[in-house]
């Protein structure tokens, strides 16, 4: 299914936002480069976006830049890790995560001093399924097994995490954001998770919580 995109003029209508704004977005990195999409149209080249994203995307900006400078906000929602590193006890206090993922995480890789921006989003993404009631304690396990050794192979392209069941046998995996993924009938996707988007929306709860400036860049 391809994706439906707004052009530029669209855009700017429909948000109120100037040309200015958006470019200078872009300039600090708000804006990812790939959602500027040349296209030709009976006018000449224009530049369309990803319709869905680009509206969140502004909607988000306007929300936050009043209270978060750019260069920040441009961390939040960019893909990358962060360098943090939070006890379970702060976790926990908090409220980022739950106990039970947290004590989940620790019988399947030891108890940790100090957990990594990494650590955490498996715990958060885990944490997700669990509280939704969509998997139990062992498939929580194989979650956080295949986080652990697939994760890094997509660098910053972007990843969605499938949990997938069938005749109550359950795996997940790994695969590309947005690609098609087709089954055999009889299987029933429990969860997809943008992962992403959970790094943004990660970001975004530890800077509301006052994390993000306590990590002494």
């Amino acid at each position: 299914m391809n994706e439906e995109l707004i052009s530029k003029k669209e855009l700017l209508e429909l948000t109120g936002i100037s040309y200015g704004q958006l470019y200078r977005w872009k300039r600090k990195n708000l804006i990812p480069e790939e959602w500027f999409i040349r296209k030709s149209t009976y006018t000449g080249q224009e530049t369309f976006f990803p319709k869905v994203k680009m509206l969140a995307r502004v909607n988000k900006i306007k929300n936050m830049k009043e209270d978060v400078s750019l260069d920040d906000l441009a961390d939040i929602l960019s893909a990358s890790a962060i360098k943090i590193a939070l006890s379970k006890e702060e976790l926990s206090r908090r409220n980022i995560v739950s106990q039970a993922s947290l004590n989940l995480y620790a019988d399947q890789y030891g108890d940790k001093e100090k957990f990594s921006f990494e650590d955490i989003l498996f715990i958060y993404i885990l944490d997700k399924l669990l509280l939704n009631g969509d998997i139990n304690l062992d498939e929580g396990k194989m979650i956080l097994e295949v986080l652990k050794n697939g994760y890094h192979d997509f660098g910053d392209r972007g990843c969605d995490m499938i949990f997938i069941r069938k005749l109550g046998i359950s795996t997940c995996l790994l695969a590309p954001t947005s690609c098609g993924i087709h089954f055999e009938r009889g299987v029933k996707i429990v969860g997809r998770i943008g992962v992403s988007g959970v790094i943004e929306e990660l970001k975004i709860k530890l800077n509301n919580g006052g994390v993000l400036d306590e990590r002494g860049k």
